[in-house]
C-alpha cells in the first residue's frame, strides 16, 4: 500500500450560518483546501455527513456536492458513521489513495443542524441509540452523565475537575478563528451555568453547530509536487465496542478508544511517548478524561489530574484539543473528524498562529468517535518533510 499525506486543508468557521445549506459549507472548505493545495484535478471526493436527510431533506449528498463543484469523472461517495461521520470518511480517503485507486482524493465532511430547535436536535441524535435504551428516554447527554457522576464517585474526583476541562478547550477556542465560541470562560462562569444533567452543565457540553472541514490526499511520492510540508497518515483504524452500554464490562472504559489506539500505534511503529498532541472527542467534557484513559496516556481515574495541573495545554507535555475541542470549536457531527485533521495538519506545520502548541509536533493522533462510543477511528500522523 502506498504511504498517504494530506497536502492541504480548509474549514469554515463552526458556528450558526442561517444564510447556507451544508453544500454552501462543504464547497467553503473544499475550495480552501484546493487553493491551498494547488491541486489541477479531482479523482476521488469522499462526503462525511450524518443525517442530510433530517436536516435539509437531502439525498444523494455527495452527488450534488460533486455536481456543485464541477467535479467530473471521480469516484465519489458518502461516508455515514453517526458521530464519527468524519472519521469514516477520512479513513474512506485514505484507503482510496493507500490501495493506488486515485492519486487526488478529497475528504470532506459537514452538518447544517443550528436552524433546528435543541429538541428537534437531540431527537435526531437519540436515533443512534439502541431502540431499547431509547424507549427509556435515554440520550446522549443523559448517557454523559451518568458516566461523569459514576467517574467522580469511583475516583473521588471533585466536580472542579470537570470546569477545568471547560476552561481549557474554551481558552484554546479564544484563540481559533474559526471556533463557534472565541470567548474565556471563568470558574465562576461555569458553575452558574444551567443544570443539564446532573453533574453536567451546560458549560460540559458541545453546542450544536453548522459547519464543513475538509482535506486534500496524495501519495507521498507526489505530494512534494504540491507542497514542502506534506503531513503522513501513518495509520487509521477502526473498532467497535457494544451498542449497548449495559452489556460493557465497565461504563468508564472505552473498548474501541483503546483498541484502535493501539492497533493505529502499532501499525505506525510508534508509541504513546512519541505522541506530541492530540484531538479527541469531548462531545462532554467527562469523555476527554476517560478517553484519554482508555487509550492509556493516563492511568484509570488519572487524566483529571493532569488537566488541573496543565499538563494538557498548550504549553503543556501533551496538549490535548488545542483547536478549542468540541466543546469550544463545535460540533457539526459530520465535519468534526475532518476538523480534527485540518487542527492536526496546521499545528504540524506550525501555521496554527496564536493557539500554536509550544513545543514542535512530530507526531500527533486524533481520535472520531461514533456514539458513545460505539466506534472509534483513531489517525496517527507524522511529519513528512
Amino acid at each position: 500500500m502506498r504511504t498517504v499525506a494530506i497536502i492541504g486543508s480548509g474549514m469554515t468557521r463552526f458556528g450558526k450560518h442561517h444564510d447556507k445549506s451544508v453544500i454552501d459549507l462543504m464547497s467553503e472548505a473544499v475550495l480552501e483546501a484546493l487553493a491551498l493545495s494547488k491541486v489541477d484535478r479531482i479523482d476521488g471526493l469522499i462526503v462525511g455527513t450524518m443525517s442530510p436527510e433530517h436536516y435539509e431533506n437531502r439525498i444523494g449528498i455527495a452527488n450534488i456536492l460533486a455536481g456543485h463543484l464541477g467535479v467530473e469523472g471521480a469516484i465519489v461517495m458518502r461516508a455515514e458513521n453517526t458521530s464519527g461521520s468524519g472519521g469514516s470518511a477520512l479513513y474512506t480517503g485514505w484507503l482510496t489513495v493507500a490501495c493506488g485507486l486515485a492519486d487526488i482524493v478529497v475528504v470532506v465532511g459537514g452538518e447544517k443542524m443550528t436552524h433546528l430547535s435543541t429538541e428537534e436536535n437531540a431527537a435526531i441524535i437519540a436515533g443512534l441509540v439502541h431502540e431499547y435504551e431509547r424507549r427509556t428516554g435515554v440520550t446522549l447527554p443523559s448517557y454523559a452523565a451518568l458516566v461523569a457522576r459514576y467517574y467522580l464517585y469511583k475516583y473521588n474526583v471533585p466536580r472542579e475537575a470537570l470546569a477545568y476541562v471547560a476552561i481549557k478547550n474554551h481558552k484554546n477556542g479564544s484563540l481559533n478563528p474559526k471556533a463557534h465560541f472565541q470567548k474565556e470562560i471563568t470558574p465562576e462562569d461555569y458553575f452558574k451555568s444551567k443544570m443539564v444533567a446532573d453533574p453536567l452543565r451546560v458549560m460540559d457540553y458541545a453546542p450544536i453547530s453548522d459547519g464543513a472541514a475538509a482535506v486534500v490526499l496524495a501519495p507521498l511520492d507526489i505530494a512534494s509536487s504540491y507542497t514542502s510540508k506534506p503531513i503522513v497518515i501513518k495509520s487509521i483504524v477502526g473498532a467497535t465496542d457494544t451498542l449497548v452500554l449495559h452489556e460493557r464490562e465497565d461504563l468508564l472504559h472505552l473498548e474501541a478508544v483503546r483498541t484502535s489506539t493501539q492497533r493505529a500505534l502499532k501499525e505506525a511503529k510508534l508509541t504513546l511517548n512519541d505522541v506530541d498532541l492530540l484531538e479527541v472527542h469531548d462531545m462532554a467534557t467527562i469523555l476527554e478524561l476517560i478517553e484519554l484513559e482508555s487509550m492509556g496516556f493516563f492511568p484509570r481515574g488519572g487524566s483529571w489530574q493532569a488537566v488541573i495541573e496543565g499538563y494538557t495545554q498548550l504549553d503543556g507535555e501533551l496538549p490535548v484539543n488545542s483547536s478549542g475541542g468540541l466543546k469550544s470549536k463545535g460540533h457539526p457531527i459530520g465535519a468534526t473528524g475532518v476538523s480534527q485533521a485540518h487542527e492536526v495538519f496546521l499545528q504540524m506545520r506550525r501555521e496554527a498562529e496564536r493557539r500554536q502548541v509550544r513545543k514542535d509536533v512530530r507526531v500527533a493522533l486524533s481520535m472520531s468517535m461514533g456514539g458513545f462510543g460505539n466506534n472509534a477511528y483513531t489517525v496517527v500522523y507524522e511529519v513528512g518533510w
